[in-house]
Parts: C-alpha cells; sequence; structure tokens
C-alpha cells in the first residue's frame, strides 16, 4: 500500500497542503472549525501519519521539552517532573528529562545533549548553574525557562515560589504555637547564596525569628536536601544536650528525616518537638505526624514553564522584570506542629 501524503489528506478534505499543515501543527495560522472538521476526518479515514522527523528537519525544531532537574528520586522534583510533562503534552509535545545529581558536568553535559536534538525549548532547574553552562545556552540562543530556582550565571525567564516569603509563614506558625525559638535545617556549605530556594528558606527563618526578637545564633544547622542524610544529621541534634523545641526544615524530605530521628529517639511529636517543612510533597499527609509545611502550585507552576518556554516572544531583551513570576505560597497546617 502507497504511503498517505499530506497531498492526499488535502485532495480529500479539498483544502491546500498548507491548511493541513496548520491543523496538523495547530498553527502558525486559524482554520476554520468546519475546515478543520473536514482535514481531521480525512486524516482519520486515510490513517495519515505525519513524518515528525521530516517536520523537524524542515522546521529546525523538534516537538521535544527538555527539562534538567537535580535528582527525580526526590519526590519533590519528581512531583515537579511530572506536572511539566502533563502541562507538556497539553501543548501536544513530549520532554525528555536528565538529571544532574547536583554535579555541573552533568548538568552541561544534559544541556549540550539536548540543545544538540533541536529541542523546542529547555526547561532547567538548576542547583547551581555554572559559567560553562550558562555560554552553553548563549551559544545556542535557546529558548530556557528557569524553573524553581534562579541562578546568577543566567539572566533568563523564571517560574518560582516566594519561598522567603512561605519560610516566613511557616516560622511564625511555630514561634505562634509558643516555642521558645525555632531551630532551622538549612543546606549544605555548596548551597549557593544568592537565587536557591534553600538560602530564601533561611533567609525566610532570620526574619521571623527577628520579627520575634529572638536570637539566631547556633541554631542553624546544615544538611544534604533529602531525607535520608536529614536523618542522620537530626539524630546528632535531637541527641544533643541543647535539643530545640521546634524545627523549620528547608525541604519537606528534610522534615521527615528529623520524624524517623524523633520517633527512633522516642521523642513526642509534637508533645517535646514541633516540625515544620517546605514544599508539600503527597507524602507529607501521610508522614506521622501528618507534616506542617509551606505549599505552592506546582501543575500552575508548570504550565506557566512550558507556556513561556514555547513562546515566540521569550527572548526579548530588556523583559528581565516582566518575566519573573512568582507564585505565592501557603501554610498547610498539620499534626506535626500542634495543629489538629
Amino acid at each position: 500500500m502507497a504511503k498517505v501524503t499530506r497531498d492526499d489528506v488535502a485532495r480529500l478534505a479539498g483544502t491546500s497542503t498548507a491548511v493541513v499543515s496548520y491543523v496538523i501543527n495547530n498553527g502558525p495560522r486559524p482554520v476554520a472549525p468546519a475546515t478543520r472538521e473536514r482535514v481531521l476526518a480525512a486524516i482519520k479515514e486515510l490513517g495519515y501519519r505525519p513524518d515528525r522527523v521530516a517536520q523537524a528537519m524542515a522546521s529546525r525544531r523538534t516537538d521535544l521539552i527538555g527539562l534538567i532537574i537535580p535528582d527525580a528520586r526526590q519526590p519533590f522534583f519528581g512531583e515537579m517532573a511530572h506536572a511539566v510533562e502533563q502541562a507538556a503534552s497539553e501543548r501536544g509535545k513530549m520532554v525528555l528529562v536528565g538529571n544532574t545529581d547536583y554535579v555541573s558536568e552533568r548538568e552541561v553535559h544534559y544541556l549540550r545533549a539536548f540543545l544538540g536534538m533541536r529541542v523546542s525549548g529547555l526547561i532547567l532547574v538548576s542547583h547551581a548553574l555554572n559559567d560553562q553552562a550558562a555560554a552553553e545556552i548563549e551559544a545556542w540562543d535557546a529558548r530556557v525557562v528557569l524553573l524553581h530556582e534562579r541562578p546568577e550565571a543566567i539572566d533568563d525567564v523564571a517560574v518560582v515560589t516566594d519561598d522567603l516569603g512561605g519560610a516566613q509563614l511557616a516560622v511564625r506558625h511555630l514561634i505562634e504555637h509558643g516555642y521558645d525559638y525555632v531551630a532551622c535545617m538549612g543546606g549544605t556549605a555548596e548551597t549557593p547564596a544568592v537565587g536557591d530556594p534553600v538560602s530564601d528558606h533561611v533567609e525566610g527563618w532570620r526574619r521571623a525569628m527577628d520579627e520575634a526578637g529572638i536570637s539566631t545564633e547556633g541554631r542553624l544547622f546544615e544538611a544534604p536536601y533529602n531525607r535520608y542524610d536529614a536523618y542522620r544529621v537530626a539524630l546528632e541534634i535531637l541527641s544533643g544536650p541543647r535539643r530545640p523545641p521546634a524545627i523549620f526544615c528547608s525541604t519537606d524530605d528534610q522534615a521527615i528525616g528529623v520524624l524517623r530521628a524523633a520517633r527512633e529517639l522516642r521523642i513526642e511529636v509534637p508533645g517535646e518537638l514541633a516540625v515544620a517543612g517546605f514544599d508539600d510533597i503527597k507524602e507529607a499527609a501521610l508522614a506521622d505526624p501528618p507534616l506542617t509545611t509551606i505549599a505552592s502550585d506546582r501543575p500552575a507552576m508548570a504550565r506557566a514553564a512550558v507556556d513561556l518556554v514555547l513562546d515566540d516572544g521569550l527572548r526579548v531583551a530588556g523583559a528581565r522584570r516582566e518575566r519573573l513570576k512568582t507564585f505565592p505560597s501557603r501554610l498547610v497546617a498539620r499534626g506535626s506542629c500542634g495543629c489538629e
């Protein structure tokens, strides 16, 4: 059987091949509803399948979006990747995912690989974008949206959460419960001082403590973002002679590690220790006790990032401020802080 072509579809639908292309690609020009229905009916009747490879070669763009994240094994990034995939599917795109494991060389590797594949755009969750990675993006003149983080090395459009304000909400809430002070589990020595959510969470903690007239000295603890390493750090903190009455963790994963350590040490939560996190991953509601945390609208953030990365007017000089989209944070109070 001869291969069905776009000419065959146009002939059966009584349109031009250009109109068939507009229907298949959802643009760039509008098609009248009745004409669109005729084209779609002809495609179905003939069993036409567009040659995506040929389309990509002609347009120098694929139906792919590159997504680079630190570690999909961490629930927050896994949930964010799923949200991006869903949003991309709504726009007729597929997503390629690369995990950097917080290693700059791997980030550069995926940047080169995805940009070499002529992806339609790149969504980047970068822990600490270095100059080499920024140079790769500049060299390809790529459409890039920063999601969740705002590295200093690149001045591009960003979709973020109000991390600083959210952290203040969580710490104020713990203070209002009457705890003498709130300790903070921040990031590590490698955590960037600017543009990183965890840095903003620590700054939000400092501001809330300062507002309440409570000292922060000696009450900030370094810990990796994942629950396993945070658990080991928490064992040391909670076994020490100056066990804090409350801990704000920069990520929910850290907070889940703290809850595990408290249970192992037979420390009652929230009776003897209050815990709050940040991110509202799905597991937070199932923690024991359920975790008080800060939430943002990840699906809406993912849709915004996909829409921006597919926007032809994305790279407009001088539009940096207008292109920073910040989503609000909200407190989700649960049992780990003493709320019912």
